[in-house]
């Protein structure tokens, strides 16, 4: 079906978004779904766009976005949780757009593996394969009992799904991988992959390889550098003209990309070690890295949302790395 409109509106919403969303808060402001998050933006009463797209379905606006990204309309910041962003073909779109055609749902087979679109986690290039990538970290993480999201995270999944790494060289170019993560669980990932390769007939994707992570940007080094000299985090932050919101996205990004850092001189002038231990502890037994999800369970009016983040900080950099 054509879809040069709707494409124009995805491309629309994440401009006046400010490119710092992920695929599933596009999709609920381009339907006007009126969600707690959209509501606490303001994106129901600010955004253009929303609810502009009530008439289609979720599932067309995931393959409006998924044709965009492997179209290079669109890229998946996989470093920073998946937030979407225009590529310059994406901003050349908008300005002369032109023929844009996706499948129908209708014409979708039947047979196709029907993976949800949960959190903005799995819009990637091969579903089957990202299913089976799951699988597989499921089964890792009970061996070694560790935590699901310490081995790989979704978005390192999605990539892989989306750029099929069969050596463990090639896995380090994966975000959210990083030669220690690679060496130290890809064994059995590369190889899933590279089977399923082989069986499908799979031409890899050259042209959607992710950037290597192991180039690490200045500001990602001058980061690590000022950490390791115990320099206070806020003050990192206001060195390098960052929120402190921002900071953390840094500093996440490399926790996850397996380079292991050390923020305890930070974390016990703001929280008192029993906090930090049981924080810690929660993020041992939970299934899922998300802020929300422990919030709710440890209580919101105990830990705030910047706590949280720099306990999980300390527990992947300690855990995973």
């Amino acid at each position: 079906m054509e879809a040069k409109e709707l494409l124009c509106t995805v491309l629309e919403t994440i401009i006046a978004l400010n490119e710092k969303f992920k695929t599933e808060h596009v999709i609920d402001v381009i339907m006007g779904n009126e969600t707690s998050e959209v509501k606490s933006y303001g994106h129901d009463e600010e955004i253009d766009t929303f609810g502009e797209g009530k008439d289609e379905s979720e599932r067309t606006w995931q393959n409006v976005i998924q044709k965009a990204m492997i179209s290079g309309y669109i890229t998946k910041d996989i470093e920073n949780y998946g937030i979407l962003k225009l590529t310059p073909e994406g901003k050349a779109f908008l300005k002369k757009p032109k023929s844009f055609e996706i499948v129908s749902e209708e014409e979708e087979e039947v047979e196709e593996v029907d993976i949800q679109l949960k959190g903005g986690a799995s819009c990637c290039a091969d579903p089957a394969l990202f299913s089976m990538l799951k699988d597989l970290r499921k089964n890792l993480s009970k061996k070694l009992g560790l935590p699901p999201f310490v081995i790989f995270q979704d978005p390192s999944l999605e990539a892989m799904a989306t750029t099929y790494p069969i050596t463990i060289e090639e896995l380090q170019n994966i975000p959210g991988v990083g030669a220690g993560k690679a060496k130290r669980f890809g064994e059995e990932f590369v190889q899933l992959i590279k089977k399923h390769v082989q069986e499908n007939e799979i031409e890899r994707p050259e042209d959607l390889r992710v950037r290597s992570v192991a180039n690490k940007s200045k500001l990602k080094v001058s980061i690590i550098q000022a950490i390791d000299r115990k320099i206070a985090l806020d003050d990192i932050a206001e060195s390098k003209g960052l929120d402190f919101d921002e900071l953390l996205d840094e500093i996440e990004a490399i926790v996850n990309s397996g380079t292991k850092i050390n923020i305890d001189y930070f974390l016990v002038q703001i929280m008192d070690q029993d906090r930090i231990d049981e924080v810690f502890d929660y993020f041992k037994e939970a299934e899922s890295e998300d802020v929300d999800d422990a919030l709710k369970e440890l209580g919101e009016n105990d830990y705030t949302e910047e706590e949280i983040r720099l306990v999980r900080i300390k527990f992947i950099s300690e855990m995973g790395n």
